[in-house]
């Protein structure tokens, strides 16, 4: 069971929703034990110290040298898997993730609004890579919120090696934060087709927002013209909740609806096989799995391959 002191004495521009983020790590976390969390607490301790800082600033987040072999480090690590972002290393181990998450932050950082000195949340942040990056760019505190219990131990196991306490990933959702209104940029990243209601969910992110904050928004697409989606009647991609898959138009719109303003998509790329595969530390099926084998333009029930795009936007 991990505490989050760190984080409270991090934070004091947070100070008014404390208590409020408080309550909500007692009900959604603390309260509720997850029997895996002994092992992976287990493998974190036994982690050896590194080495000199962390590298944050490029495209493999890494420690410094430690004194003990990759077939140590590979038993250790692998008490974590699947590993879905990265790529990570730790002293001479590399965490090979099944997402190149080093791809998609290499699209995204040429539009985005230098992040020096910028207070950052990530909405669904996963195992927090992009957070780490966040803080290599200069970010001056990134905060991610994840409700899913192996990210917070994988998040973990790099957050000790860290010389300072500018990172922290909640164990939340993004319905739990309250509305600080404090951040000056906003991720959400892979997210907005798992909701509902996506107007309502850029809505909440937006709430973290300051007045001239900017919002990231990543999401799958489909490649046709005007304000349509695809609306997959059981699964996309062999994923359950997919509850729709926007134009990258109706995404933009989808953005401005929730309030904020010039909306503008920056990027639209395919997702491939060699950005998004099985690997060591993610054994499960990936893309290729989800493609039909005849066609790999097709998903395997037959929609458009994933096809991804970030849209960014100001809060007014």
């Amino acid at each position: 069971m991990l505490d989050f002191a760190d984080f409270f004495a991090a934070t004091p521009e947070l100070e008014p929703w404390h208590d409020a983020l408080r309550r909500a790590l007692d009900e959604r976390y603390r309260e509720v034990r997850h029997g895996d969390e002994p092992r992976w607490s287990a493998a974190i301790d036994a982690l050896p110290a590194t080495v000199g800082p962390m590298t944050l600033d490029a495209p493999t987040v890494a420690t410094g040298p430690c004194d003990a072999g990759v077939e140590a480090l590979m038993q250790l690590f692998a008490e974590l898997k699947p590993w879905r972002k990265g790529p990570f290393r730790f002293g001479p181990l590399t965490i090979d993730s099944e997402w190149r998450s080093d791809r998609k932050w290499a699209r995204l950082t040429p539009h985005l609004t230098a992040l020096a000195g910028r207070r950052v949340i990530d909405i669904g942040c996963g195992n927090g890579y992009y957070l780490l990056r966040c803080l290599g760019a200069g970010g001056r505190l990134a905060i991610g919120v994840d409700p899913t219990r192996l990210f917070l131990w994988q998040f973990e196991a790099f957050r000790r090696q860290l010389r300072d306490t500018r990172a922290h990933v909640l164990p939340l959702t993004g319905e739990d934060m309250p509305p600080t209104g404090c951040f000056d940029t906003a991720f959400t990243m892979g997210v907005i087709y798992h909701r509902r209601e996506p107007v309502q969910h850029l809505r909440e992110v937006a709430a973290q927002l300051r007045s001239g904050g900017e919002l990231v928004v990543e999401s799958l697409v489909i490649d046709q013209p005007g304000d349509t989606a695809l609306v997959p009647e059981e699964r996309y991609a062999r994923m359950r909740n997919v509850w729709e898959v926007p134009t990258p138009s109706r995404l933009a719109r989808q953005v401005e609806a929730a309030g904020l303003t010039d909306a503008r998509v920056v990027d639209v790329t395919p997702t491939t096989v060699e950005e998004q595969r099985a690997t060591p530390f993610m054994t499960f099926e990936s893309l290729r799995e989800c493609l039909d084998p005849g066609d790999p333009s097709l998903t395997i029930e037959g929609h458009p391959a994933p096809l991804r795009a970030i849209v960014i936007a100001q809060k007014p």
